[in-house]
């Protein structure tokens, strides 16, 4: 009996320790999360999450005595087209239009020249923002983190003009204005540490308004 009641409390010291190395953990690997998750530029930022489980008998959900549920509202759903390739995708919301092509689509390799395949996509896009009788686009260029950061912000520059310039000669409007930034480095849409997510982060996002309907 006496050697038994000696065990107990150290049996419980050793789980409650395992415990505390468990959360720990847990905790490490969700930070760890947070940080893997990439950033967005202005006012292209998701607007939505994951679903979380909600258990409907939970006494806590119910309406106090009184109050009542909001009208009910349309919550903002994306689309996302990407060709087998990748080398251009497609993202529709409730409000916008997103195209973004690839650098190497676009470009040859540390320039800013656009090839004639690149202006026959870009006339592409001049269609549907024709079509979406849009009047305000913005233009952001990308790249991936090789090289200097201040190079690759004049060179993403650089870019997003150059796509910027073929829609204003296909577009031939003066009503439309425009939004032109290099974002660099920044914002990446894909890991930088492979050839795969690099990429993917070199590109040039064109977003215009979606017609309301």
């Amino acid at each position: 009996m006496t050697h038994t009641r000696t065990r107990t409390p150290r049996l419980a010291i050793v789980i409650a320790a395992a415990s505390v190395m468990v959360a720990t953990n847990v905790i490490g690997v969700a930070s760890a999360h947070a940080a893997d998750e990439p950033s967005y530029p202005p006012g292209t930022e998701p607007s939505a999450s994951a679903p979380v489980e909600v258990d409907g008998n939970d006494p806590d959900l119910k309406l106090v005595d009184g109050a009542t549920l909001a009208d009910a509202k349309v919550l903002d759903i994306k689309t996302v087209i990407e060709d087998e390739g990748g080398e251009e995708r497609r993202e529709d919301t409730n409000s916008d239009v997103k195209f973004a092509l690839q650098a190497e689509v676009l470009f040859g390799k540390d320039s800013a020249k656009l090839s004639g395949k690149a202006k026959s996509r870009i006339a592409g896009i001049a269609e549907e923002i024709k079509a979406q009788k849009a009047t305000k686009i913005r233009v952001f260029g990308f790249t991936d983190n090789l090289g200097s950061s201040a190079h690759g912000d004049v060179l993403s520059r650089q870019r997003a003009t150059a796509v910027q310039n073929v829609l204003e000669e296909e577009l031939s409007d003066s009503g439309i204005t425009y939004e032109t930034r290099g974002y660099g480095e920044q914002y990446p849409i894909a890991d930088n540490s492979t050839e795969a997510g690099r990429k993917k982060n070199r590109r040039v996002e064109v977003t215009f308004p979606r017609t309301e309907s």
